[in-house]
């Protein structure tokens, strides 16, 4: 396995963190720094730079999906609802609900919402996707302020694209 690499990549929703090697990305965290630590070296860091790539052309409203390599950890379950995350489409929203509906489990609300704030890879595993039952904004482990600019993007480019 190859030595593990941390890189920030500046967004419009302020640093994130992408940690992973050159197989896989293990996570996308968002920082309150307002400086770069962890500069991106090209050709370098394979799946974690392939990251970089996709979510600059996400945030410049090229990309609609991921593609990259990600490693998720956790239980089976965990690994069910983020399945389920990644099957709401672009620039649309669900609700616990409708993922727990998805997977077959309709009581298990409660838990598709700690599963959904387990969440390691955010936005290419679109948590920010999710909404209240009465289409509020719910919490997000990036706060409510990129939840919001998140499906704000998202709805703008769907509006303007013909894809």
């Amino acid at each position: 396995m190859s030595k593990p690499y941390k890189v920030d990549l500046q967004s419009p929703i302020g640093i994130l963190e992408i940690t992973g090697t050159e197989e896989a990305v293990h996570t996308i965290h968002f920082s309150d720094r307002k400086e770069i630590q962890n500069e991106k070296i090209n050709g370098r860091f394979g799946a974690v730079e392939l990251a970089c790539e996709q979510l600059e052309q996400y945030f410049q409203g090229e990309r609609l999906y991921f593609e990259f390599p990600y490693e998720l950890k956790g239980t089976e379950f965990q690994k069910k609802v983020w399945k389920a995350l990644v099957e709401i489409p672009y620039g649309s929203t669900g609700s616990y609900k409708d993922i727990a509906l998805h997977i077959g489990n309709e009581k298990a609300v409660r838990a598709v919402g700690s599963a959904n704030g387990k969440n390691q890879i955010p936005i290419a595993i679109p948590c920010h996707r999710i909404i209240g039952a009465n289409g509020t904004l719910t919490g997000y482990a990036g706060e409510l302020w990129r939840k919001e600019w998140l499906l704000t993007h998202e709805k703008k480019i769907k509006k303007q694209s013909t894809i």
